[in-house]
């Protein structure tokens, strides 16, 4: 694990991120931040606040965060105000995770930021967090895609999976606000390629999370995959458990990570340092990752 220097342009303007200005080295050490908490070759942590961090980052494809909901009384649950103006600074989309309370609550930051909703993704647990027995049990949490600028302009990588049936598909005439939807009819194979939907069903792992709303890869992969390109660059501003970092280093992409508790910066240190054995121990445990989402009030 070593630190190199990092170099920005010392004349660099506080600016919205704008599709297509991608710093893609960003193995130096941009003027102004300090020192990584660490850094390989594809990862680099800071610990520290994002609200005072995010105006000196590099400019990257896109930021995949999971931000504290502020829906408990806990100390580290408090909705950092203001935080999506920033990210507009860094990237032109981001992905969030959240309630939809918090997003009904909250929804003023990101219009106040310029942002606009592209499209949801409920991410379906095995088990559910809640400790109301009067409503039904809470088992998904939601993330929301918010884009700048022109649609058109952004990276984006529809993801697949390979689980399609043996079928030939002819559509109908289509209404004329759908615009451009590819080839009137295709023809699938069992076990071809699917395009993946909105729901995406991944385990928690309630047992061995090293943070209390660790969100599993599976849930994060196809995000970081579907907005940031290889070799490109995706940033986190709660990093929690790093399970952002670990996604773009195993996916041939690169990660700028910003954690404010020291304690959860050592816990992700530990986490990529181990590598791939912690994926292997949770797939000895019957599960993938780890999940947890506050109660509702």
């Amino acid at each position: 694990m070593t630190a190199t220097a990092l170099q920005t342009d010392p004349k660099r303007e506080d600016v919205a991120a704008v599709a297509g200005h991608v710093e893609r080295r960003v193995s130096r050490q941009p003027a102004g931040l300090p020192r990584p908490y660490y850094e390989d070759e594809a990862v680099t942590l800071y610990h520290g606040d994002a609200m005072a961090l995010a105006h000196l980052l590099p400019k990257a494809d896109a930021v995949v965060t999971d931000p504290p909901y502020g829906e408990t009384s806990l100390d580290w649950d408090v909705w950092p105000d203001g935080w999506p103006a920033l990210a507009a600074l860094v990237a032109p989309q981001v992905w969030c995770f959240g309630s939809l309370r918090m997003f009904m609550d909250k929804g003023g930051d990101f219009r106040r930021g310029g942002w606009k909703l592209a499209q949801d993704v409920v991410w379906e647990k095995h088990n559910g967090s809640n400790n109301a027995n009067d409503r039904f049990r809470r088992l998904h949490e939601l993330a929301l895609h918010f884009y700048r600028g022109e649609w058109s302009a952004l990276h984006k990588e529809p993801q697949f999976t390979n689980d399609a049936t043996a079928r030939t598909v002819r559509r109908k005439a289509r209404p004329p606000h759908w615009g451009d939807i590819g080839p009137s009819s295709y023809a699938s194979e069992d076990g071809g390629p699917k395009l993946m939907g909105s729901v995406i069903y991944a385990r928690s792992c309630h047992g061995y999370a090293v943070n209390e709303t660790q969100k599993p890869e599976d849930i994060v992969a196809p995000l970081v995959q579907y907005s940031v390109p290889p070799g490109g660059l995706v940033v986190d501003f709660f990093a929690g458990s790093g399970t952002t970092g670990a996604v773009a280093r195993k996916t041939g992409r690169r990660a700028i990570l910003i954690e404010k508790r020291e304690a959860q910066c050592r816990a992700i240190v530990n986490r990529l340092a181990q590598g791939d054995l912690l994926a292997a121990n949770a797939i000895g445990q019957g599960s993938a990752a780890c999940g947890a989402s506050p109660a509702p009030t």
